[in-house]
């Protein structure tokens, strides 16, 4: 509600979140229990890929994004990691490779064939070495093929040619803590990326570096480009409440706006749709997904709703816009982790027609309601009136 009283016109104030039967679910997966704060799961129109635990080395689960149901314990993974995976993303321009950051200083680009795998894959079609120590970051450039960013343990940002194996571009000078998060802008001009001494850097290669302290909170934060050039980031706040603000670029030195949440622990991964342009923040460990809709009007982060459940997420997974079923409204879809399942869940809008239909229903109960309590009040005044007259 607005100051006026008056309530904010959205399309998107409607939508709602539904897990699937648990016969879609796929089950039986061994979600990897690492304690880096990735979302553990990639997903695109043809696959989930998912990490894993594995004795003696790192892997990952890939299977056809229609599989459900349990998963073999000799299914084949993508097992070529020499310890455990901390990251995994699939190419934006090819929904068959996907990389891979590990534990063992390495990021590997693996070749998916079509329908899955039939066989363990320990052999990567590129290995990129150049880290000193684990990597934990991976970020696709969002519009030049086969550029991937790393970043690693070691506080070094390194921007690879995927093709050749070549690396183009190496920062080691500008964080001197562990990187948290990093993000392309829409056109793969710039990133933004988080550290541990609270500060979000704006990097243009061409420009330099951008500085600010954004969030008191010592515990890790997380920032994400919007399509228009703002970026939006998750934190602590100095009493450790959870935080979301929205930064101009141009003045990173007051917030457009700041929302505290709670004071759970967790980590909050932001999962940002630019066709809508709403942001979904999933906490590690919590039970719940939260939705808002960034606009041009104050006050610029609008929140709609939230998905709540009873089990916790170890972590989750974004389906782009290019897999929903847009025959059912659906505008974004999650796959959660569970300890050993996966769940999606889907972001619909409800059409018009069901939202007067809800509208009317609720007119209906309402309408009932005030009827029975009509009566109620009428009943009471003949009692009432009977007493007066000395009737009982």
């Amino acid at each position: 509600m607005s100051e006026r009283g008056v309530v904010r016109q959205s399309k998107f104030r409607h939508v709602f979140a539904q897990a699937w039967k648990a016969e879609h679910c796929i089950d039986d997966v061994r979600v990897s229990r690492v304690t880096w704060d990735s979302p553990l799961c990639a997903v695109n129109p043809k696959f989930i890929a998912v990490i894993i635990e594995a004795g003696g080395g790192g892997a990952f689960l890939v299977v056809p994004i229609n599989k459900s149901g349990r998963i073999d314990q000799s299914c084949p993974t993508v097992c070529g990691h020499a310890a455990p995976v901390l990251d995994i993303q699939w190419s934006p321009h090819d929904d068959n490779i996907i990389a891979s950051a590990s534990e063992d200083y390495t990021v590997k680009v693996w070749q998916i064939p079509d329908g899955g795998l039939t066989s363990p894959m320990t052999e990567a079609i590129v290995t990129l070495e150049g880290h000193s120590k684990r990597v934990g970051i991976l970020a696709w450039h969002p519009s030049a093929f086969n550029i991937l960013l790393t970043a690693g343990c070691d506080n070094v940002i390194c921007v690879w040619n995927v093709g050749t194996g070549e690396l183009v571009y190496q920062l080691s000078d500008a964080h001197p803590d562990l990187i948290y998060s990093v993000s392309w802008n829409k056109d793969g001009s710039a990133v933004c990326t988080v550290c541990k001494d609270k500060a979000l850097r704006i990097i243009d290669p061409r420009r330099g570096t951008v500085r600010e302290k954004v969030h008191d909170g010592t515990r890790p934060m997380r920032a994400v480009f919007l399509s228009d050039g703002k970026i939006l980031t998750t934190g602590f706040s100095r009493m450790s409440e959870r935080q979301l603000a929205l930064w101009d670029m141009k003045d990173l030195s007051e917030p457009m706006a700041v929302q505290e949440m709670d004071t759970s622990n967790g980590v909050l991964l932001p999962f940002y749709d630019p066709d809508t342009n709403m942001v979904y923040l999933c906490g590690k460990g919590d039970c719940t997904i939260r939705y808002f809709e960034v606009t041009d009007e104050s006050p610029y982060v609008h929140f709609l709703s939230l998905y709540s459940s009873k089990e916790p997420q170890r972590g989750a997974g974004f389906l782009s816009k290019r897999g929903v079923d847009v025959n059912k409204c659906e505008i974004a879809r999650f796959y959660k982790l569970h300890e050993r399942k996966v769940e999606p869940i889907s972001m619909t809008v409800p059409r018009k027609d069901d939202v007067l239909t809800e509208l009317l229903a609720e007119m209906k109960a309402l309408r009932a309601v005030v009827l029975a309590q009509s009566q109620r009040i009428e009943l009471l005044e003949r009692q009432l009136a009977r007493i007066e007259d000395g009737d009982v």
